[in-house]
């Protein structure tokens, strides 16, 4: 380019960068809380049901304040038990957005799933019924199938319902989750746990997005992935040894703004940062804080 000043003089071939300066106004966020923990099963040929994954919540316009600290809670994944339900993911937090924890699978000694951001699956035989997710978060857990051979559901994903399970060798699949590109790479978060069968047979499938599989008879349901949200997988007790079930994925916090503003004065929690595609993206795996 050529620039002209006052006077006549003209300069050619001169390249203007752009400097980032100031705090940004506002920031796109993704949010995801822990996943539930898979139902274990009792020793009597029952079934416990997948845990429901982490509440995903994103969106763009969130407004922000210079010098403010902000603090940034990734919640745990629930735990998974032998013989009995396990528990529910924590939430994970961004200022004042709050991601609900997955809701843990029943257990077939009649222990009912817990509503969470996503819903746990049901469980057979002794049964324990299915539970709710949160409108904007997640979605519910799976139905039980309450004949011969048992089956428990599903947990509910981010972006389905769990499976309802069916009489079979093939357990009842988590809810899939959802895709973001905040990171700038698309990935799958909040996917459900899946079910477990009583007698041979394979465990559900966990949903896309995180969700752990479902355990063979008398074994361990998968555990959700780390830092997805996903629920972990039920699992099922048969000839006296009981069933653990799986545990929830933890969550994560991922911010993002244009990178013409300025870098973020203070962050804790050793984020992750990067500065890729016209955007400055923070992430956190552990909890924290940041300042602008």
């Amino acid at each position: 380019m050529s620039v002209t000043l006052t006077g006549g003089i003209t300069f050619s071939g001169i390249t203007f960068e752009t400097v980032a300066t100031g705090a940004p106004p506002t920031v796109e966020y993704l949010v995801v809380a822990g996943g539930g923990a898979g139902g274990g099963g009792i020793q009597s040929y029952s079934t416990g049901g997948g845990g429901g994954a982490g509440g995903y919540r994103t969106d763009t316009g969130f407004a922000v304040a210079a010098g403010t600290p902000i603090t940034v809670t990734v919640g745990a994944g629930g735990t998974g038990l032998a013989a009995t339900v396990g528990t529910s993911g924590q939430n994970s937090v961004f200022s004042t957005i709050t991601a609900i924890g997955g809701g843990r699978g029943s257990s077939n000694g009649g222990a009912n799933a817990q509503v969470g951001g996503s819903g746990g699956g049901g469980s057979g035989n002794v049964l324990g019924t299915y539970s709710a997710g949160t409108a904007g978060q997640g979605n519910a857990g799976g139905n039980p199938y309450t004949g011969e051979p048992y089956a428990s559901g599903g947990g509910g994903g981010a972006g389905a319902v769990g499976a309802t399970g069916v009489a079979g060798s093939v357990g009842a699949a988590g809810g899939a989750g959802l895709s973001s590109s905040i990171s700038g790479t698309a990935t799958y978060y909040a996917g459900g746990g899946g079910g477990s069968v009583v007698l041979s047979g394979t465990g559900g499938a966990g949903g896309t997005g995180g969700g752990g599989a479902g355990g063979v008879p008398a074994g361990t349901g998968i555990s959700g992935t780390a830092n997805t949200g996903g629920g972990g997988g039920g699992s099922g007790g048969t000839n006296g040894t009981a069933g653990t079930g799986g545990g929830g994925g933890s969550g994560i916090v991922i911010i993002r703004y244009a990178d013409t503003y300025a870098a973020a004065t203070a962050t804790d929690g050793s984020p992750t940062i990067t500065v890729a595609g016209g955007y400055r993206v923070y992430k956190w795996t552990s909890s924290g804080s940041i300042t602008f």
